[in-house]
């Protein structure tokens, strides 16, 4: 018995030292790993509400509304009345939670685009046709618009610019490395408004008319800023990955996987054409409609486009429309979808992998619900916009971006965290003169550039396991380590940008200022 112990222990004793970094990601990892379902968090924090309500109502907290003079009572909800109000409304609330009914069109569309294979041979398409010296900047520019295709990018870009990489002579895991931190860590990028866009504003909605309840936001109220944070991220990827990740790495010469190929077949390009010339045809009929002065596509009052207007209120159907379209066209000459019944099945699918959200949503609508009704998220953002009157915009800017990224390291979902953080952030930032539009906009940053390091991420274990085929040694520590220069490099990038844009006083896009009219 006592040489196998001696023998194992001094294999114990050679184990190398855990650095800093390691040490720091397994905290990150078991933390993360202790936190329960989403659905769980939500269920109780509406019970953690409820239960604050009726201490702060007994404790009678109040605040003055800076704006209007008027002294804000909390509520308790665990009255009788309280109660009729919880329970009665229930059903509406969820209903007419702004979130559910845009993203939920919106997968329609993208679920047939996906479902039939448009996503994937777009992306292999694209990265094919590339020449050598561009394949970096490529597959960095495919991966920020990528995020338009839902979970195609995560899922389908990292493998493929693997296989690009081994073809060129360089390290496969370099390009896992930046296919995912393109996709994942600019997901606030993009040259086209998505369904991230519909998401995040729902919510930012929702919370904004606690404080301003005629407020009218808009999905593409950061859509300025997004598109030009593409030409931000693009070259900060490609410097990153030629001069930091690609060296660290070093030549990968396994002839196990020196032959791996990427092939479309010629129905496919065929059914890729078909598809372009469909999408570029219904985006025109969109630019066409909106052009007179007249069009239906216009606030029907004030003649415009992108206030109250047709175009901004219904931009989710309009959406579903434009992925529909192609990945129709696609799924047809390709042989994907070969009845009517196969396309109708793609959006049926879509629908059933919106389950979770949905269920997510219901409990994140009454935990709004509860914190309007109680008065408590006034009061809170009103003593929170006290503590931090007078102080620079930039220090709001770095405060909100620290807190989404701190918070990103524990809570995978874009959606649970913004549900958590909008109904304190946006009412105190507008109580500051501060739009929905910025305070949303900070918050997509800190929630984008840590997607990449850390393993809370729904798509993490995925893309390991990717790497994992090329190096079977890698481990989560090893990986993780390779993507954070991409984090640090995004969010100094990112940062410096949005304080540049707040210093010029450009709008976040369209129906999105900084300041509140008047401010």
């Amino acid at each position: 018995m006592g040489k196998p112990t001696d023998t194992t222990t001094a294999a114990v004793d050679k184990q190398p030292r855990k650095g800093f970094l390691n040490k720091f990601l397994d905290f990150i990892e078991w933390t993360g790993n202790k936190l329960p379902d989403p659905i769980i968090i939500f269920f109780s924090l509406c019970v953690g509400v409820l239960l604050l309500s009726l201490v702060a109502g007994a404790a009678g907290w109040s605040a003055k509304h800076p704006g209007t003079g008027e002294t804000i009572t909390a509520v308790n909800l665990l009255t009788a009345e309280g109660l009729r109000s919880v329970i009665g409304d229930a059903p509406k609330v969820f209903g007419a939670f702004a979130p559910l009914g845009q993203v939920l069109v919106i997968m329609l569309g993208i679920g047939v685009a996906e479902r039939s294979g448009w996503f994937e041979s777009m992306l292999t398409q694209s990265m094919k046709s590339a020449p050598k010296v561009l394949i970096i900047p490529a597959i960095a520019f495919i991966g920020l618009l990528g995020n338009i295709a839902g979970d195609a990018a995560p899922i389908i870009l990292p493998p493929l610019a693997a296989m690009i990489f081994i073809q060129l002579g360089w390290h496969p895991i370099a390009g896992i490395a930046l296919a995912y931190a393109a996709a994942v860590g600019g997901f606030a990028a993009n040259l086209m408004i998505g369904m991230s866009d519909a998401l995040v504003q729902g919510f930012t909605q929702e919370a904004a008319m606690m404080i301003d309840p005629e407020i009218q936001t808009t999905v593409p109220m950061n859509w300025y800023f997004i598109a030009a944070s593409v030409l931000v991220l693009l070259p900060i990827l490609w410097v990153v990955t030629s001069k930091v990740i690609l060296p660290r790495l070093g030549t990968y010469d396994n002839p196990e996987f020196v032959h791996e190929q990427i092939e479309l077949s010629d129905q496919q390009r065929r059914a890729n054409k078909w598809a372009l010339v469909s999408l570029v045809a219904v985006t025109a009929l969109v630019v066409i409609a909106c052009i007179p002065a007249g069009s239906f596509m216009r606030n029907g009052e004030t003649g415009s486009l992108t206030t109250g207007s047709p175009l901004m209120n219904g931009i989710g159907f309009i959406l579903a429309i434009v992925f529909f379209v192609p990945g129709l066209v696609y799924g047809i000459v390709a042989g994907t979808i070969k009845k009517s019944s196969d396309a109708t099945q793609m959006m049926v699918d879509s629908m059933a992998s919106m389950a979770n959200f949905i269920v997510v949503v219901f409990f994140a609508s009454q935990m709004l619900a509860y914190i309007s009704a109680s008065k408590m998220g006034a009061i809170l953002a009103i003593k929170g916009a006290e503590l931090l009157q007078g102080q620079d915009g930039i220090v709001l800017i770095l405060g909100i971006f620290l807190i989404s990224t701190f918070v990103n390291l524990f809570i995978g979902s874009a959606s649970a965290k913004w549900a958590i953080l909008a109904p304190i952030l946006v009412p105190m930032m507008m109580l500051l003169g501060y739009h929905p539009a910025f305070t949303q906009m900070i918050y997509r940053i800190g929630d984008a550039i840590t997607n990449p390091i850390t393993p809370m991420f729904p798509y993490f274990a995925l893309v390991l396991s990717y790497a994992q085929k090329y190096d079977k040694k890698i481990g989560i520590g090893t990986f993780i380590s390779t993507l954070v220069p991409y984090s640090l490099a995004m969010g100094v990038g990112w940062v410096l940008m949005m304080i540049v844009w707040y210093l010029v006083g450009a709008p976040m896009g369209p129906g999105g200022p900084i300041m509140l009219p008047g401010k």
